[in-house]
Order: structure tokens, then sequence, then C-alpha cells
């Protein structure tokens, strides 16, 4: 299943230092003026799972597949985007593209990189963002209710329809209200057309990344917790991290690492909490799949079936599906492999329905 996430924010917030701290060798441009990335930058990371190491570990896999996460390191948009300010058109199309979005806030200053709002002040920053967004999604219903309305009046009952969920969004962005928050209004059908027809904006997961100065990790200042009240208010999650401390920890020697780490008071790298969150915030879990030659970490959607997962892996393993044994991974840890595990009667053998948990480790029964 491919995941990404776009990273946005204002021009010079450390968005690029961040993508590269998260992609490591794939160097997106870093410098101090708008505008310096205009076509956006991709690089996949992997997921930071010990599991699928521990279970190549205990079977002896020479081969280990971890999953993966994409990264997309979109422009910086501007006040005005939604009207074409600063290449804004261009830069919203990127982030129509993505699956949630990481808006990247800088909360720190910094005399020798220029503020393109003049000053540092992280809830007006978003809400800079999030009003474009806003009024991106507006003209979008706008241009879609017009196309519809003619129907709509000769008594098309799907226009109609349309009209009806179109209204009930505007109703909310013209409070200027980001429809995630009111995810709830409305039902699955409703979501399915705004999100899979309009691909509206503001209905995109999104997490806040506070870029602060590495003495607000300790301690975080007034304006970036009026910021975390903000995110709480919508729901959303925030990251607190420093950029730049996150791009020198990967220079690091691995050994280094942990002594940096804790040097900070910190547990492991933000970075690895910013794929975690992108992971929760897609509702995606993951299964394992093992043998001989190789572990291999799988993503689907929370919610899938057994036969649906075996497609993630290949179509004819779908279509000539017979069954699934399965043994979550805790259970299969204890045991210590995945024989031992089936002469002592802990595999399952699963039919079509059955709904893969995270940490599930599979092995399909197919015929074609």
């Amino acid at each position: 299943m491919r995941l990404n996430v776009g990273i946005v924010g204002l021009p010079n917030v450390g968005k690029s230092t961040i993508f590269n701290a998260l992609i490591k060798n794939l160097k997106a441009e870093v410098a101090n003026y708008p505008f310096c990335t205009i076509e956006p930058n991709i690089g996949v990371v992997t997921v930071p799972d010990e599991r699928v190491y521990k279970i190549a570990e205990l079977e002896g896999s020479p081969k280990v597949t971890p999953a993966t996460i994409e990264f997309v390191d979109i422009a910086g948009l501007v006040k005005g985007a939604s009207k074409g300010e600063g290449l804004g058109n261009q830069f919203l199309a990127h982030i129509r593209q993505v699956s949630a979005i990481a808006h990247v806030i800088r909360c720190f200053e910094d005399p020798n990189v220029v503020h393109v709002e003049g000053s540092i002040d992280p809830v007006r920053d978003a809400e800079i963002i999030e009003i474009e967004l806003i009024m991106a999604d507006l003209q979008t219903i706008q241009r879609r209710t017009e196309k519809v309305a003619k129907s709509a009046k000769s008594g098309n009952k799907q226009a109609k329809k349309e009209l009806e969920v179109m209204e009930k969004a505007k109703a909310f962005l013209e409070e200027l209200i980001p429809l995630r928050v009111k995810k709830k209004e409305f039902d699955a059908d409703e979501l399915n057309f705004l999100e899979k027809t309009l691909f509206l904006l503001t209905l995109k997961p999104l997490m806040y990344i506070a870029n602060v100065s590495e003495e607000d990790l300790s301690q975080p200042s007034e304006s970036v917790k009026k910021l975390v009240k903000k995110a709480e208010e919508e729901g959303a999650p925030v990251i607190m991290l420093c950029g730049k401390v996150e791009q020198e920890l990967l220079e690091l020697p691995p050994e280094e690492r942990q002594e940096f780490l804790d040097a900070l008071g910190l547990k492991e790298p933000a970075l690895y909490k910013m794929i975690k969150v992108g992971y929760e915030l897609l509702n995606l879990i993951t299964f394992f799949t093992t043998g001989p030659k190789e572990t291999r970490a799988w993503t689907i959607k929370q919610g899938t079936k057994a036969q649906e997962a075996a497609g993630e892996i290949h179509s004819d393993m779908q279509r000539g599906f017979i069954a699934a044994e399965v043994i979550p991974y805790e259970k299969y840890v204890k045991i210590g492999s995945f024989q031992k595990a089936k002469e002592l009667g802990e595999v399952k053998l699963e039919g079509r329905d059955y709904i893969v948990k995270d940490g599930d480790i599979m092995l399909f029964r197919f015929n074609v």
C-alpha cells in the first residue's frame, strides 16, 4: 500500500531540513529564500519497527524488508496561495496528491533566517495555511456546484444529493472550520464523495510539526504551548522536534546516537514518532510474512480482511485464496519459531473474512 505524507508550511520554516533528516541520503535543497523548493522532493524511508527484524532473527531469514513510508517535501505556501500567490495553485495541486499532511511550523527565533511574515507566531502561521486550504476547498465546491446545478434542477437524484453534501461542507468551511474536524457530521458515502471525487484538502489527516530550538525541547515556549492547545481543540497530534538536532543525530555513527539522545533527554529521534503518527493518522497496521529466504512487513488499512491482505502480496494470492495461517506477534516471540508454533497448535487457520490485526504473522494458502 502506497502511503505518502506531504510536508507543508510557510517558506523558511525548516521543511527541507526535516525532509533531509528523514531521507538521510536523498538531499532536498535547503536555502534561505522563499520558493527554493518548487518541484516537490520525494523520498522513501523505512518504518521503525523492530518486530520485523526479530522475526527474521528467529526464522533465520537472510533478507529483511521493512514497511516504508513516502515523504513529499512541498514548496512553501504563502498567504494568498489559493488565489495563485507564490505559484500557490501549483503547490496546492501537490498537496492534493498526498494521503496526509505534516504541517511544519517554525517556533524558534533566528536572525539569520528570515520569516516570511516578519515575526514568530506559530498559531498565526498555522491559521494562514489552514485558511488557504479552506479557500481552495471552497473554490472546488463552487466549481462542482456550477457543474451539477442544472442536472439537480432537472430532477437528477445524484446531482441533488451532491449539492446537499456540498452545502453542508460549505457551511463549515465558510466558518473557517477544516472538514477533518467535522468528519463525524458526514456518513460514509458523503465522505467518499468529498474525498474521492472532490479531493478536498481540509479532509486530509493532519499532524503539526513544531520546529523548535534545542533549548525548547525540554521546556516548550509559550507560543509552542498555544499551538499545542489549538491542535488539541482540533484533535490533531503535535510533534515537537528541532530540525537541526534531528539532522545532526542521523549524521552520527549509530553507536553514538543513543548517547546524544540521552544528553538531550530523548528516548528516540522525533522523526520516528513522525513516521508512527503518519501510520496512526491513516489508520494503518502492519502484518508480516516470513520464511527461509525473506521476512517482510506489509502495510494495510485497519479492518482489512485476510483475502484482501493476500492481494497486497500478489493478485494471484487474492484470486486463489484458500486460507491463512495466523499467529499474533507476541505469542510467536514467546514460542520462538513459526514451525514450533504450528506443532503446538498455536497457529490458527483463518478464512477470507478474518480481520487482520496489527502484528499478525501470516502464511497464505492459495491455488490458481
